[in-house]
């Protein structure tokens, strides 16, 4: 079968390549890929990733194969998936708890936004506990992450506090956010869950606007600045509160329970999924320089079939 693998020999470190058919255990069914979108993390995979690794965590398709232990879907059923790599190619198998079916009105293209950044949006939150009448502040709130995280903060009953430059305003306050400001400075707390994503002085002024017995997630650092913390920095005013790192993979079970559940949501049209560039698979580098320069706000998604 056809995949994109890593090759140190070209410009992008992308190629075409012929490989094996995936092989898959009983709790996996073989999935014929549609498409995939991309998410800003396996920018990093690509430059540390060896030859002949295969990329890709966001996919949707349709079932080849069904699962031999008979847990999940049968042959033909349209679902998306969060793989952990291999996804940019033509099949993949893919355990049963980490797929979902896609509603019949909700479209291939759509579903493969949700994946990553949809599941990393929703376990963010759940650190807040129950977050109905709660005050929430998103930073990096224009990416596809926090696109998410508003809208689902909303559906939960928080308040949303949402730091983005200032072209983004209109569509994240029709999103759910109340309050829409461009510096973490300005923001107005104290806030009961902080999610960060950028980093060093964003994190600093979080840490400044965490309530006591509050959290602040970071599950990202996008400034790429560090950030000096000091027990100092939460007392007094910020007593009890908590810094929690995040990373998708290691955020537990229950993945394509997860993806389902925000599925329901796309299909009553409660959440809304970005799509900001649409490209065959073929012009991966493409997409992935546009990536890189930030030229879009929303998720890329790749097809592999017209």
């Amino acid at each position: 079968m056809l995949a994109l693998t890593i090759s140190s020999d070209s410009p992008n470190r992308l190629t075409f390549s012929e490989v094996d058919e995936p092989n898959f255990d009983a709790n996996e069914a073989l999935i014929a890929i549609h498409a995939t979108s991309l998410n800003r993390g396996e920018l990093r995979l690509l430059g540390i990733r060896p030859d002949g690794w295969i990329p890709g965590q966001d996919i949707v398709g349709v079932v080849e194969r069904a699962a031999a232990d008979g847990s999940g879907p049968p042959a033909g059923s349209r679902v998306v998936a969060l793989v952990d790599q291999a996804g940019w190619a033509e099949r993949v198998a893919v355990s049963t708890d980490r797929l979902a079916i896609v509603p019949d009105d909700v479209s291939f293209a759509s579903a493969a936004t949700l994946p990553v950044a949809g599941t990393t949006a929703l376990r963010t939150l759940r650190h807040g506990g129950d977050l109905a009448g709660q005050q929430v502040l998103i930073t990096g709130a224009s990416g596809a992450v926090g696109r998410f995280q508003i809208q689902i903060a909303r559906e939960l009953g928080a308040s949303v506090t949402a730091i983005a430059a200032a072209r983004h305003a209109d569509d994240l306050h029709r999103l759910g956010a109340e309050q829409v400001v461009e510096s973490i400075e300005h923001a107005e707390g104290p806030f009961s869950l902080i999610t960060e994503s950028v980093g060093g002085e964003s994190l600093t002024h979080a840490i400044e606007r965490v309530a006591p017995g509050g959290t602040i997630v970071m599950f990202g650092s996008s400034s790429g600045e560090p950030t000096p913390v000091s027990f100092r920095q939460f007392v007094p005013g910020h007593e009890g509160a908590r810094l929690q790192t995040f990373a998708y993979y290691t955020s537990g079970a229950g993945i394509g329970a997860d993806i389902a559940w925000l599925l329901g949501l796309v299909a009553a049209g409660r959440l809304e999924t970005r799509i900001a560039l649409t490209v065959p698979w073929t012009n991966m580098a493409q997409a992935l320089d546009a990536l890189r320069q930030r030229n879009f706000s929303g998720k890329a998604v790749l097809t592999l079939t017209e």
